[in-house]
């Protein structure tokens, strides 16, 4: 089987990551992840608290590759019209002219997913597993590159609804974004203070093509995965459904995206096969917000993240 070059792509990805460094510092694993997430057609759940630059985040990476992007605040009055469009008459015409939702985009980034209530939430259901939107019986599908970047605040829970399983399971990943360190913000506090040494978002060129991003998506399936490493997902899978601290364990669906994921991450890692190292490095953010922990482990204090990791850790890597 022909080996596949990736030289000049690994070349790319080296700009992005240069050039997302200079609108955000430190995150340098999440934004890996995030890109991994985009690269294996994978929609993102990012998690922090308000002021650690997810919203920047998202607007940058759309920026360096080309992509057209919406953004989309979540509220408890918000409509599944409001986010998916609606058909409005026109009297003129005397038809019904369909006018396309923020949805319609290449990226959308949802602000506080979690502030909408159930039924603006199913609005995304369909889009975010079929790609397309279907209203007054017709269907309107998605662009190739299109993904969902949700953000939600995992402190503040007042005013919010809890995202069902069902749609949870939708995302790839959660990516938690923490604060920085203390040398990453002061670098951050001399950014500010010398505004010369700013990028602005708008002088940013894109780095990657869509039609470039979208062609090395197409190449996944020629990363090489040797049997062992797929009886190693396997495991991990399994091990959370034989846990005793965990209630509900991860879908097939959950190593499907394990699968994908390593893929993702060998390739922006330049290689055209993937590692143990690489299903580690996903397998947490994949499985964390597909679980469900018995009531036990959590009045022991146990969170999802503990409790996979120590997971991982137990099953046999492969030789």
């Amino acid at each position: 089987m022909e080996r596949l070059d990736l030289t000049e792509f690994s070349a790319r990805v080296g700009q992005l990551r240069n050039h997302i460094s200079t609108i955000i510092v430190g995150q340098e694993r999440n934004v890996d992840l995030l890109l991994t997430c985009i690269l294996a057609d994978g929609h993102v759940l990012l998690e922090g608290v308000p002021g650690v630059a997810k919203t920047l985040l998202a607007r940058t990476v759309s920026r360096l590759i080309g992509a057209q992007f919406r953004r989309i605040q979540f509220t408890p009055d918000l409509m599944p019209s409001d986010v998916i469009g609606t058909n409005v008459f026109n009297v003129k015409s005397g038809e019904f002219n369909f006018h396309e939702g923020p949805v319609f985009s290449d990226i959308v980034l949802v602000d506080e997913v979690n502030r909408s209530p159930a039924k603006t939430q199913a609005a995304l259901f369909e889009v975010m597993e079929e790609r397309q939107v279907t209203v007054d019986g017709v269907t309107r599908p998605m662009g190739a590159l299109y993904t969902i970047l949700a953000t939600q605040n995992p402190v503040e829970q007042e005013g919010t609804y809890q995202l069902p399983e069902a749609q949870l399971d939708r995302f790839m990943m959660k990516i938690t974004m923490g604060y920085p360190n203390a040398d990453e913000e002061v670098e951050i506090l001399k950014r500010h203070q010398n505004n010369s040494r700013l990028t602005k978002l708008e002088n940013l060129e894109p780095v990657l093509s869509k039609e470039d991003l979208l062609a090395m998506r197409d190449k996944l399936q020629q990363i090489i995965v040797d049997d062992s490493l797929l009886r190693y997902i396997a495991q991990i899978v399994e091990a959370t459904r034989n846990s005793r601290a965990i209630q509900l364990g991860a879908s097939p669906r959950a190593a499907v995206a394990t699968l994908q994921a390593s893929k993702a991450f060998a390739m922006l890692a330049g290689r055209d096969f993937i590692v143990p190292d690489d299903v580690k490095a996903v397998a947490l953010p994949v499985l964390q917000h597909r679980v469900l922990l018995t009531a036990d482990a959590e009045m022991q204090g146990y969170t999802p993240q503990r409790v996979i990791t120590g997971l991982i850790e137990k099953v046999e890597v492969p030789k």
